[in-house]
């Protein structure tokens, strides 16, 4: 059996009055891919943020490696090897989609990411449009 890498427990983040999760959980296990979808305004990059630390949730646990990591700072849980992948324009529009994902491993070395030789075999697999953009 897998172990849980990330828990998420019952988390209710707000931005100001306006509550926008309401007692979300989930839990992904050691290995899994895991995509968030839904329409606009529907608590994805809140969700997002809230693991981060960058939008604390207000109630609820979020654990990673079995670790409550709720109160960290963001800077912590990314030295944990949580990162967040920025959507448009806050990328670094001139490297490949590879070398966007690979800066968290400066600054925790054992983060587990794709390869280059597994990198094209996977991206294909899930995301079939993208493909081509890892060289």
């Amino acid at each position: 059996m897998a172990e849980t890498l990330l828990e998420i427990d019952g988390i209710e983040t707000c931005y100001g009055l306006s509550q926008v999760l309401f007692g979300l959980s989930l839990k992904v296990q050691s290995g899994e891919m895991v995509a968030l979808m839904g329409r606009n305004g529907m608590g994805k990059t809140t969700t997002i943020r809230s693991i981060m630390g960058m939008t604390p949730a207000r109630a609820g646990k979020v654990r990673f490696a079995g670790e409550e990591v709720r109160s960290l700072p963001s800077y912590k849980i990314a030295k944990l090897g949580i990162g967040l992948v920025p959507e448009g324009r806050q990328i670094f529009p001139n490297l490949t989609v590879y070398e966007n994902l690979s800066p968290p491993r400066a600054i925790a070395p054992g983060i587990p990411i794709l390869g280059p030789s597994t990198k094209s075999t996977r991206c294909s697999r899930v995301l079939p449009s993208a493909a081509a953009t890892w060289a």
